[in-house]
């Protein structure tokens, strides 16, 4: 099942499924009670590209805080809960746009049925959520470990418990650690379901293994027109997730818009800071809503020609460097000049045109 084939769920005034844009997501790692610090996080989210954004409802305050936070975003807050039946149900009475909740810890079949009953009535989707971590013992035993196949199978038994309830908004995700197995497992249940399904590598790790376990993970899962929403989980400031996100997208060709910075390794003919231009390019690449390519090369030698495919880009030199366009050099400027010459040429970008 590809995900133009999934059905559509709306989160918030956000849809997932059907051929609708793979969405990203992240989540707060602020307490939810303190709702200052919470808007305050995901405004700059929101900021970054986040569109989907989910928070941990752990305590009655963090489910009344729900409706508070919700006053002041602009993107659909979905509520994560964990092993209390009576939170799930909170956060949806505050307001929550899309619960996520794991079945099989959340203390019987009343529990999920209670829960479920009070998403039906406000028709608030459910995300059945399944972690390699949280297999069940019987399905360990069953496929002599932890395997794909059992995760497919522990979801799908969730979600049939909600499907006995007559509820069938949901939206499946599961997750591992294990890349491959992660793979292996969304192929599995892409081809048993047609539900949108949420794709994520857990316990990807920091800023450098994180990113680069996501995106092989991602990227395998994402090529295969499986996935209809996504979160890089990294173990740092949640707005590099969304960063890494928008990255994997457009690499993938399933998001345009927003600069893409290229830029050539160092060697020994590079006689400027390329790292720290580089870095202060990217930056300064994410405050414009340009598509375009911008290049960032070390010297003047193979500058040009390999900026050639970018749209605008500068070469160092030797306290000096090349501003350059369609491979073209259009003039010589001072090296601390290159950044401020490349900011105007990005906002007075088309402007020759009109």
């Amino acid at each position: 099942m590809t995900r133009e084939n999934t059905r559509v769920i709306r989160i918030g005034e956000r849809v997932i499924g059907g051929g609708n844009p793979v969405l990203i997501q992240s989540m707060t790692n602020t307490r939810t009670e303190d709702i200052k610090g919470t808007v305050e996080q995901i405004h700059k989210l929101e900021k970054a590209g986040c569109e989907i954004i989910r928070c941990t409802v752990p305590t009655p305050e963090a489910a009344a805080a729900i409706g508070e936070i919700k006053k002041q975003i602009s993107i659909p807050l979905v509520a994560d809960i964990h092993f209390d039946y009576k939170m799930a149900i909170a956060a949806m009475e505050n307001g929550a746009d899309k619960i996520r909740i794991n079945p099989g810890n959340i203390g019987g079949k009343d529990k999920v049925a209670r829960v479920v009953d009070v998403a039906k009535e406000r028709n608030i989707p459910i995300r059945v959520g399944v972690n390699s971590g949280s297999l069940e013992k019987e399905l360990v035993e069953k496929y002599h470990g932890v395997t794909a196949e059992g995760i497919v199978e522990s979801a799908l038994d969730k979600v049939h418990m909600i499907e006995e309830q007559g509820y069938e908004n949901m939206v499946i995700s599961i997750k591992s650690s294990d890349v491959l197995m992660c793979v292996k497992a969304h192929e599995i249940l892409a081809a048993k379901t047609d539900y949108p399904l949420h794709v994520g590598i857990t316990e990807s790790g920091t800023i450098i293994s994180g990113n680069i376990k996501s995106s092989i993970g991602l990227g395998l899962i994402l090529h295969q027109g499986i996935g209809d929403t996504i979160r890089v989980s990294l173990t740092g400031d949640p707005v590099e997730e969304i960063k890494s996100a928008k990255l994997i997208l457009r690499t993938l060709g399933l998001r345009r818009g927003g600069i893409e910075v290229v830029s050539c390794p160092t060697c020994g003919r590079t006689k400027i800071d390329l790292i720290g231009l580089a870095n202060q390019v990217e930056n300064m690449a994410a405050e414009f809503p340009l598509d375009i390519k911008v290049a960032v090369m070390g010297c003047a030698v193979n500058g040009p020609g390999e900026a050639k495919e970018a749209d605008i880009g500068i070469a160092g030199g030797i306290g000096e460097g090349l501003l350059i366009k369609k491979g073209e050099i259009i003039k010589k400027v001072p090296e601390d000049q290159l950044l401020s010459v490349l900011r105007y040429e990005l906002e007075h970008w088309g402007m020759e045109k009109k």
